[in-house]
């Protein structure tokens, strides 16, 4: 019996018509996918990946899975993009990523600390008490012995000091190297600001790290003739957005269909800027289905692609109004 991963990857050329092999959602892996799409049939993919932060969807992948997916599907763009075609990457950098091998962070949270007592109280005591432990300072100072050690080792003993340290993994680098093995080259980068995600920011009353409002547009280009043709956008859209590195556009008020929907708006200028009316649009984690609805609202072709049917199902009936 196949294993889920060879299942995904188990996908016939026979499941797609020949004339009708786009404006439909596949279900499965979309590097097998992809092998069964026609060469240089694509003139634009905008995608957002999972972003290996827990959600319920990548919760199966280990960071080596989730490389090897991502590298994978932009492998794969290397022949399914016409010459001169833009590959859009919408992600975040990893801003939890567990690491074991770093050293312990500890801070001093003076603003936070409900207890008048500080470190330099407890070792003063200590000089008259050498041999008191923890237990025995924190009678005579009039605390919890949890105070004492968080005072004098700067960790709570009964909350986690021994799991592993958490950094910012930027993954811009890892998207231009695999990108350029597939001969994608970065063309621009853009920052969608976004609302500031507070309710997903644990640390942000406790910490000096910045709440979580904004995410990257790698633009990756497929060598070839690129059309420059000013008329995809007014003028004033031009000087509001088009030319500008910075997107203001709202989250998705309420994921309810999805963990990490993104706005309609933002696949909207992506597919406006760089594709034109009749173009085929690929999104290979098409989740929700944004990026198909906005395809077809623009009247562009469509490939939608998840390896999840309860998410192309979902897909299908936004995009064709079922």
């Amino acid at each position: 019996m196949l294993n889920q991963t060879e299942q995904y990857l188990n996908f016939e050329a026979s499941q797609i018509a020949p004339d009708s092999w786009y404006d439909r959602i596949y279900t499965g892996d979309a590097r097998a996918v992809m092998q069964t799409l026609p060469e240089k049939s694509i003139n634009l993919s905008f995608w957002s990946p999972p972003y290996f932060v827990g959600k319920e969807y990548e919760a199966h992948m280990t960071f080596s899975d989730w490389q090897e997916l991502v590298a994978g599907v932009i492998a794969g763009h290397a022949r399914v993009l016409d010459d001169g075609a833009f590959m859009v990457i919408n992600i975040n950098d990893i801003l939890c990523f567990t690491d074991p091998g770093m050293p312990r962070y500890m801070a001093d949270n003076i603003s936070n600390k409900k207890v008048a007592v500080t470190r330099d109280d407890i070792l003063k005591v200590k000089e008259t008490h050498p041999r008191a432990t923890r237990y025995e300072l924190a009678r005579l100072m009039g605390c919890s012995e949890q105070t004492i050690q968080r005072r004098l080792e700067h960790n709570n003993v009964r909350g986690g000091k021994h799991a592993a340290g958490t950094k910012v993994f930027i993954v811009g680098g890892l998207l231009q190297q695999w990108a350029e093995a597939a001969g994608l080259f970065l063309y621009d980068r853009r920052i969608w600001h976004k609302d500031p995600c507070w309710a997903n920011s644990r640390w942000h009353s406790n910490s000096y790290r910045a709440v979580d409002e904004y995410e990257y547009l790698y633009i990756f280009w497929k060598p070839g003739i690129v059309e420059i043709d000013r008329n995809r956008l007014q003028p004033g859209e031009w000087a509001q957005w088009g030319s500008r590195a910075v997107w203001q556009i709202r989250s998705v008020q309420r994921n309810a269909r999805h963990e990490c929907e993104f706005p309609e708006m933002l696949a909207e200028r992506v597919i406006r800027l760089f594709s034109d009316a009749g173009d085929v649009v690929l999104d290979p984690f098409v989740g929700s289905g944004t990026t198909t609805v906005a395809a077809k609202k623009l009247r562009r072709k469509y490939i939608g692609i998840d390896r999840l049917a309860k998410y192309t199902e979902l897909a299908e009936r936004r995009t064709n109004g079922i």
